[in-house]
């Protein structure tokens, strides 16, 4: 009287201190797709998005949780989620504009929440979400400033960067000129067409005189440092590139280092 019956055993006490991961039960994702809250993929990018808690605890991707553990899904993942944010930086020099290379940092470690632009009106906050498979669409490099295109939307990203893009990126460009008193005309109008890089004719592009030492570029490509190439070509030396306009979206007055959301009335094209 009063044993267990044979084969079995009193159940273990639970001594886990609530709140933290359990290293038994189900992974996260799987008892979230069981209980009808999110497919197994739509799963794991909310725990890595920040949008999943476990009894009242951020989830980890990997995590595992019991039957008894309190899983919440912050009522913005479904919205979120949906929506692909774009992203406008303006880009100091110092910044590659993609993964990191020869000890740079990419421009994407700036998008904190305390380099927002507080004269943002797009109505977004920014949220861990926002950055998931967030890329450059466009490059600047190091040497250059002003506007970047960060996009988790491929529609924007073909818009900009697809090989049929017909987007103007206007630009600003400082220069020096040693062999003479100023630049001829001839090599002008060689800027605005008739230039060749890497065996590729480049299209026509608008390029005048913004003041005695700075030319307005307008371009509807983007080889690889183009602008400065081009102006080795006819003689001149670049000493500052600055990205004011891509399509119908300014730079506007961004500060540099500070980034704005594309608002859901602005268009490139």
């Amino acid at each position: 009287m009063g044993s267990d019956r044979p084969g079995t055993s009193p159940a273990a006490p639970t001594n886990r201190p609530a709140g933290l991961p359990s290293a038994e039960g189900d992974r996260l994702s799987k008892r979230m797709t069981a209980l009808g809250l999110a497919s197994r993929r739509e799963a794991d990018e909310w725990i890595e998005a920040g949008w999943v808690r476990v009894n009242g605890r951020l989830a980890v991707l990997g995590q595992r949780v019991r039957p008894e553990d309190k899983i919440v899904v912050d009522p913005a993942a479904h919205r979120e989620q949906a929506q692909r944010v774009t992203i406008l930086l303006n880009k100091p020099i110092g910044y590659v504009s993609g993964q990191a290379e020869d000890g740079y940092e990419p421009a994407s470690v700036l998008l904190r929440p305390e380099n927002q632009w507080n004269e943002d009106q797009s109505g977004l906050r920014w949220h861990p979400g926002h950055m998931r498979s967030l890329a450059p669409a466009g490059r600047l490099d190091i040497d250059s400033v002003g506007l970047l295109v960060l996009t988790q939307d491929g529609r924007v990203a073909r818009q900009l960067i697809g090989e049929d893009s017909n987007v103007e990126k206007e630009y600003l460009v400082r220069v020096e000129y040693h062999h003479g008193p100023r630049l001829p005309d001839a090599d002008l109008a060689l800027l605005n067409h008739g230039l060749t890089l890497d065996d590729h004719v480049l299209r026509p592009c608008k390029v005048s005189w913004q003041n005695e030492d700075q030319l307005r570029f307008v371009l509807r490509e983007g080889r690889k440092r183009q602008i400065r190439r081009m102006c080795e070509a006819v003689g001149l030396k670049v000493v500052g590139l600055k990205r004011v306009r891509i399509g119908s979206v300014s730079l506007g007055h961004l500060p540099p280092g500070q980034w704005r959301y594309l608002r859901r009335d602005e268009f490139f094209a």
